[in-house]
């Protein structure tokens, strides 16, 4: 082989790993994205809440919604003190929160804690059309209608979870749906912590 013939060979050779170089540095970067992702739990996620008053928002009720022949009240913070309460922020939107509905239900059956609802960007139409069908676990249901409140939650996204102590802290919160996994390992573990 000539001179020339080898220089191009190796020219050659050379374009082809110029070439391969950027799609074996993508496979890279997506194999440890894919790994990072897919390694986390997100209900682990701390918040910075926990520990501090609970967000002092008010929030109106979901109109129409009656229990007992009265309207069922908005969110009022001053609710909070002296009781253990179970924050629920939900949306009949969201596919996971027709999930941990039977189970919200199920945790409102407790007398000593009171179930909380933070209805987040939702047509109140459809939100009273959930509650219907799955029953109202909720002694008081706050409308958000823009979200602005569920930001002072430090809310990722619907559904999530609350315990609030009696002194009207945040004692715990749950990132995601109420499952037959944490219900009774982690959420009424932490409900348990704040009623001693």
């Amino acid at each position: 082989m000539s001179d020339t013939g080898a220089a191009r060979t190796r020219r050659a050779q050379r374009r082809s790993w110029l070439v391969a170089l950027p799609l074996l540095a993508f496979a890279l970067l997506a194999g440890l994205f894919w790994f990072r992702l897919g390694s986390g739990d997100p209900a682990r996620i701390p918040s910075a809440l926990i520990g501090r008053p609970a967000p002092q928002t008010t929030l109106p009720p979901l109109d129409g919604l009656v229990a007992n022949g009265a309207q069922v009240p908005g969110l009022d913070p001053a609710q909070f003190k002296g009781h253990v309460s179970v924050v629920n922020v939900w949306a009949s939107w969201c596919v996971p929160c027709h999930d941990e509905a039977p189970l919200l239900l199920q945790l409102s059956k407790d007398q000593r804690i009171r179930i909380v609802g933070i209805n987040y960007k939702d047509s109140q139409d459809n939100a009273r059309r959930f509650l219907g069908r799955h029953g109202n676990p909720f002694s008081a249901v706050g409308v958000d209608a823009n979200g602005r409140a569920s930001i002072e939650w430090g809310v990722y996204g619907v559904p999530e979870t609350f315990v609030i102590g009696r002194d009207g802290t945040i004692a715990y919160k749950l990132i995601g749906p109420i499952t037959l996994d944490n219900f009774d390992s982690v959420l009424k573990a932490e409900i348990e912590k704040a009623l001693r």
